[in-house]
Protein backbone atom coordinates (compact mmCIF):
# COMPACT_ATOMS: atom_id res chain seq x y z
CA UNK A 1 0.00 0.00 0.00
CA UNK A 2 1.40 3.39 -1.02
CA UNK A 3 1.46 6.51 1.16
CA UNK A 4 -1.57 7.94 -0.62
CA UNK A 5 -3.57 4.74 -0.15
CA UNK A 6 -2.56 4.64 3.50
CA UNK A 7 -3.72 8.21 4.09
CA UNK A 8 -6.96 7.44 2.27
CA UNK A 9 -7.57 4.37 4.45
CA UNK A 10 -6.96 6.32 7.66
CA UNK A 11 -9.31 9.10 6.55
CA UNK A 12 -11.99 6.57 5.61
CA UNK A 13 -11.80 4.97 9.05
CA UNK A 14 -12.13 8.37 10.69
CA UNK A 15 -15.17 9.19 8.60
CA UNK A 16 -16.80 5.87 9.45
CA UNK A 17 -16.10 6.41 13.15
CA UNK A 18 -17.62 9.88 12.95
CA UNK A 19 -20.81 8.38 11.49
CA UNK A 20 -21.40 6.15 14.54
CA UNK A 21 -24.64 7.18 16.17
CA UNK A 22 -25.67 9.46 13.33
CA UNK A 23 -28.96 8.89 11.47
CA UNK A 24 -28.62 6.91 8.24
CA UNK A 25 -30.80 7.72 5.23
CA UNK A 26 -33.25 4.95 4.49
CA UNK A 27 -33.38 5.90 0.82
CA UNK A 28 -30.53 7.48 -1.16
CA UNK A 29 -31.14 8.79 -4.68
CA UNK A 30 -28.21 9.70 -6.90
CA UNK A 31 -27.75 11.54 -10.15
CA UNK A 32 -24.62 10.00 -11.64
CA UNK A 33 -23.47 13.01 -13.64
CA UNK A 34 -20.16 13.74 -15.36
CA UNK A 35 -19.40 10.60 -17.37
CA UNK A 36 -18.82 12.45 -20.65
CA UNK A 37 -16.61 15.11 -19.04
CA UNK A 38 -14.63 12.38 -17.31
CA UNK A 39 -14.02 10.63 -20.64
CA UNK A 40 -12.79 13.84 -22.27
CA UNK A 41 -10.51 14.61 -19.33
CA UNK A 42 -9.15 11.06 -19.48
CA UNK A 43 -8.28 11.51 -23.16
CA UNK A 44 -10.89 9.24 -24.73
CA UNK A 45 -12.01 10.17 -28.23
CA UNK A 46 -15.22 8.21 -27.67
CA UNK A 47 -17.07 9.79 -24.74
CA UNK A 48 -19.22 6.68 -24.38
CA UNK A 49 -16.24 5.17 -22.55
CA UNK A 50 -17.17 7.46 -19.68
CA UNK A 51 -20.60 5.85 -19.54
CA UNK A 52 -18.99 2.40 -19.58
CA UNK A 53 -16.73 3.23 -16.65
CA UNK A 54 -19.57 4.99 -14.84
CA UNK A 55 -21.83 1.96 -15.27
CA UNK A 56 -19.18 -0.30 -13.77
CA UNK A 57 -19.00 2.02 -10.74
CA UNK A 58 -22.66 1.57 -9.75
CA UNK A 59 -22.03 -1.74 -7.99
CA UNK A 60 -19.46 -0.01 -5.77
CA UNK A 61 -22.06 2.54 -4.68
CA UNK A 62 -24.55 -0.21 -3.84
CA UNK A 63 -21.95 -2.01 -1.74
CA UNK A 64 -21.21 1.20 0.18
CA UNK A 65 -24.93 1.78 0.73
CA UNK A 66 -25.39 -1.77 1.98
CA UNK A 67 -22.52 -1.37 4.42
CA UNK A 68 -24.05 1.87 5.74
CA UNK A 69 -27.50 0.35 6.25
CA UNK A 70 -29.27 2.14 3.40
CA UNK A 71 -32.31 0.12 2.28
CA UNK A 72 -33.32 1.80 -0.99
CA UNK A 73 -31.19 3.39 -3.72
CA UNK A 74 -32.42 5.14 -6.85
CA UNK A 75 -29.90 5.63 -9.66
CA UNK A 76 -30.83 7.86 -12.59
CA UNK A 77 -29.35 6.35 -15.74
CA UNK A 78 -31.36 7.92 -18.57
CA UNK A 79 -33.86 10.78 -18.65
CA UNK A 80 -36.78 11.22 -21.01
CA UNK A 81 -34.86 14.15 -22.51
CA UNK A 82 -31.95 11.79 -23.28
CA UNK A 83 -34.27 9.78 -25.53
CA UNK A 84 -33.98 12.54 -28.15
CA UNK A 85 -30.22 12.06 -28.55
CA UNK A 86 -28.72 10.94 -31.85
CA UNK A 87 -29.79 7.35 -32.64
CA UNK A 88 -26.27 5.91 -32.54
CA UNK A 89 -25.51 7.59 -29.20
CA UNK A 90 -28.82 6.48 -27.71
CA UNK A 91 -28.28 2.90 -28.88
CA UNK A 92 -24.90 2.84 -27.14
CA UNK A 93 -26.42 4.17 -23.91
CA UNK A 94 -29.25 1.64 -23.99
CA UNK A 95 -26.79 -1.21 -24.54
CA UNK A 96 -24.77 -0.02 -21.54
CA UNK A 97 -27.93 0.14 -19.45
CA UNK A 98 -28.87 -3.40 -20.46
CA UNK A 99 -25.43 -4.43 -19.27
CA UNK A 100 -26.01 -2.67 -15.93
CA UNK A 101 -29.27 -4.57 -15.47
CA UNK A 102 -27.51 -7.86 -16.20
CA UNK A 103 -24.64 -7.08 -13.83
CA UNK A 104 -26.85 -6.02 -10.93
CA UNK A 105 -29.02 -9.11 -11.29
CA UNK A 106 -26.12 -11.53 -11.68
CA UNK A 107 -25.90 -14.50 -9.33
CA UNK A 108 -24.11 -13.64 -6.11
CA UNK A 109 -25.40 -10.08 -5.89
CA UNK A 110 -27.93 -9.42 -3.09
CA UNK A 111 -29.76 -6.48 -4.65
CA UNK A 112 -33.39 -6.37 -5.71
CA UNK A 113 -33.76 -4.49 -9.01
CA UNK A 114 -36.77 -2.30 -9.75
CA UNK A 115 -37.07 -0.51 -13.10
CA UNK A 116 -38.65 2.95 -12.88
CA UNK A 117 -39.49 5.22 -15.77
CA UNK A 118 -41.69 5.47 -18.83
CA UNK A 119 -40.84 2.00 -20.08
CA UNK A 120 -43.34 2.36 -22.94
CA UNK A 121 -40.93 4.88 -24.50
CA UNK A 122 -38.03 2.40 -24.55
CA UNK A 123 -37.10 -0.20 -27.18
CA UNK A 124 -38.44 -3.69 -26.54
CA UNK A 125 -34.92 -5.11 -25.98
CA UNK A 126 -34.18 -2.59 -23.22
CA UNK A 127 -37.51 -3.27 -21.50
CA UNK A 128 -36.85 -7.01 -21.70
CA UNK A 129 -33.44 -6.57 -20.05
CA UNK A 130 -34.91 -4.49 -17.23
CA UNK A 131 -37.85 -6.84 -16.66
CA UNK A 132 -35.52 -9.84 -16.66
CA UNK A 133 -33.43 -8.19 -13.94
CA UNK A 134 -36.56 -7.54 -11.90
CA UNK A 135 -37.71 -11.14 -12.19
CA UNK A 136 -34.31 -12.63 -11.35
CA UNK A 137 -33.96 -10.53 -8.22
CA UNK A 138 -37.56 -10.45 -6.94
CA UNK A 139 -36.85 -12.85 -4.06
CA UNK A 140 -33.56 -11.31 -2.92
CA UNK A 141 -33.33 -9.71 0.50
CA UNK A 142 -30.71 -7.03 -0.17
CA UNK A 143 -31.38 -3.37 -0.71
CA UNK A 144 -33.79 -2.29 -3.43
CA UNK A 145 -32.12 -0.48 -6.33
CA UNK A 146 -34.42 1.57 -8.53
CA UNK A 147 -32.89 1.80 -11.99
CA UNK A 148 -34.37 4.98 -13.47
CA UNK A 149 -34.42 4.67 -17.25
CA UNK A 150 -36.50 6.87 -19.55
CA UNK A 151 -37.28 8.77 -16.39
CA UNK A 152 -38.65 12.30 -16.05
CA UNK A 153 -40.28 13.75 -12.97
CA UNK A 154 -43.08 15.49 -14.83
CA UNK A 155 -43.76 12.38 -16.89
CA UNK A 156 -43.93 10.30 -13.72
CA UNK A 157 -46.56 12.58 -12.16
CA UNK A 158 -48.58 12.60 -15.39
CA UNK A 159 -48.38 8.79 -15.56
CA UNK A 160 -49.46 8.54 -11.91
CA UNK A 161 -52.54 10.68 -12.51
CA UNK A 162 -53.36 8.76 -15.68
CA UNK A 163 -53.06 5.45 -13.82
CA UNK A 164 -55.28 6.76 -11.03
CA UNK A 165 -57.96 7.83 -13.54
CA UNK A 166 -57.88 4.45 -15.26
CA UNK A 167 -58.15 2.62 -11.94
CA UNK A 168 -61.07 4.74 -10.81
CA UNK A 169 -62.90 4.26 -14.12
CA UNK A 170 -62.31 0.50 -13.98
CA UNK A 171 -64.23 0.44 -10.69
CA UNK A 172 -67.13 2.32 -12.23
CA UNK A 173 -66.37 5.69 -10.64
CA UNK A 174 -66.97 9.07 -12.23
CA UNK A 175 -64.62 12.03 -12.58
CA UNK A 176 -66.83 14.03 -10.25
CA UNK A 177 -66.50 11.37 -7.55
CA UNK A 178 -62.74 11.22 -7.96
CA UNK A 179 -62.46 15.01 -7.79
CA UNK A 180 -64.13 14.93 -4.40
CA UNK A 181 -61.75 12.41 -2.83
CA UNK A 182 -58.40 12.74 -4.62
CA UNK A 183 -55.46 13.75 -2.43
CA UNK A 184 -51.67 13.46 -2.42
CA UNK A 185 -51.78 9.90 -1.07
CA UNK A 186 -53.87 8.74 -4.01
CA UNK A 187 -51.29 10.07 -6.44
CA UNK A 188 -48.35 8.73 -4.42
CA UNK A 189 -49.84 5.23 -4.66
CA UNK A 190 -49.42 5.38 -8.45
CA UNK A 191 -45.85 6.70 -8.69
CA UNK A 192 -43.08 4.53 -10.12
CA UNK A 193 -41.67 4.16 -6.59
CA UNK A 194 -44.98 3.33 -4.92
CA UNK A 195 -44.61 1.37 -1.71
CA UNK A 196 -41.14 2.78 -1.02
CA UNK A 197 -40.11 5.60 1.30
CA UNK A 198 -39.29 8.93 -0.30
CA UNK A 199 -35.54 9.63 -0.62
CA UNK A 200 -33.99 11.10 2.51
CA UNK A 201 -30.84 12.12 0.64
CA UNK A 202 -30.36 13.12 -3.00
CA UNK A 203 -26.76 13.24 -4.27
CA UNK A 204 -25.63 14.79 -7.52
CA UNK A 205 -22.07 14.43 -8.76
CA UNK A 206 -20.04 16.65 -11.15
CA UNK A 207 -20.64 19.97 -9.39
CA UNK A 208 -23.97 20.71 -11.05
CA UNK A 209 -26.54 22.03 -8.59
CA UNK A 210 -29.97 21.36 -10.05
CA UNK A 211 -32.52 18.56 -9.98
CA UNK A 212 -33.28 18.42 -13.68
CA UNK A 213 -36.64 16.80 -12.98
CA UNK A 214 -35.33 14.00 -10.76
CA UNK A 215 -37.93 12.62 -8.33
CA UNK A 216 -39.88 15.87 -8.31
CA UNK A 217 -42.71 14.50 -6.19
CA UNK A 218 -40.66 12.31 -3.86
CA UNK A 219 -37.90 14.82 -3.08
CA UNK A 220 -40.13 17.45 -1.46
CA UNK A 221 -38.53 16.80 1.95
CA UNK A 222 -35.20 15.36 0.79
CA UNK A 223 -31.82 16.69 1.83
CA UNK A 224 -29.52 17.52 -1.10
CA UNK A 225 -25.78 16.99 -1.41
CA UNK A 226 -23.80 18.27 -4.39
CA UNK A 227 -20.34 16.81 -4.98
CA UNK A 228 -17.74 18.24 -7.36
CA UNK A 229 -16.33 14.82 -8.30
CA UNK A 230 -17.33 13.47 -11.70
CA UNK A 231 -19.24 10.24 -11.28
CA UNK A 232 -16.44 7.80 -12.27
CA UNK A 233 -14.19 9.59 -9.75
CA UNK A 234 -16.77 9.47 -6.93
CA UNK A 235 -15.01 7.66 -4.08
CA UNK A 236 -16.17 5.92 -0.96
CA UNK A 237 -14.95 8.86 1.10
CA UNK A 238 -17.13 11.16 -1.03
CA UNK A 239 -20.10 8.95 -0.18
CA UNK A 240 -19.21 8.91 3.51
CA UNK A 241 -18.89 12.70 3.47
CA UNK A 242 -22.40 12.88 2.05
CA UNK A 243 -23.66 10.65 4.87
CA UNK A 244 -21.79 12.78 7.43
CA UNK A 245 -23.33 15.94 6.01
CA UNK A 246 -26.79 14.33 6.09
CA UNK A 247 -26.35 13.10 9.64
CA UNK A 248 -25.34 16.53 10.89
CA UNK A 249 -28.38 18.30 9.46
CA UNK A 250 -31.50 19.12 11.41
CA UNK A 251 -34.29 17.94 9.14
CA UNK A 252 -37.35 20.20 9.17
CA UNK A 253 -39.55 18.38 6.63
CA UNK A 254 -40.81 21.61 5.14
CA UNK A 255 -41.30 23.47 8.42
Amino acid sequence: MGIRDGVYAVYERRLRAHLDGMPVPQHVAIMIDGNRRWARAAGFDDVSQGHVVGAQHIANLLEWCGEAGVEHVTVWLLSTDNLSRAPEELETLLNIIAGVAAELSADGNPWRVNAVGALDLLPAATVAALKSAEERTADRDGLTVNVAVGYGGRREIADAVRSLLHEHAAHGGTLEELAEIIDVDHIAEHLYTKGQPDPDLVIRTSGEQRLGGFLLWQSVHSEFYFCDALWPDFRKIDFLRALRDFGARQRRFGA
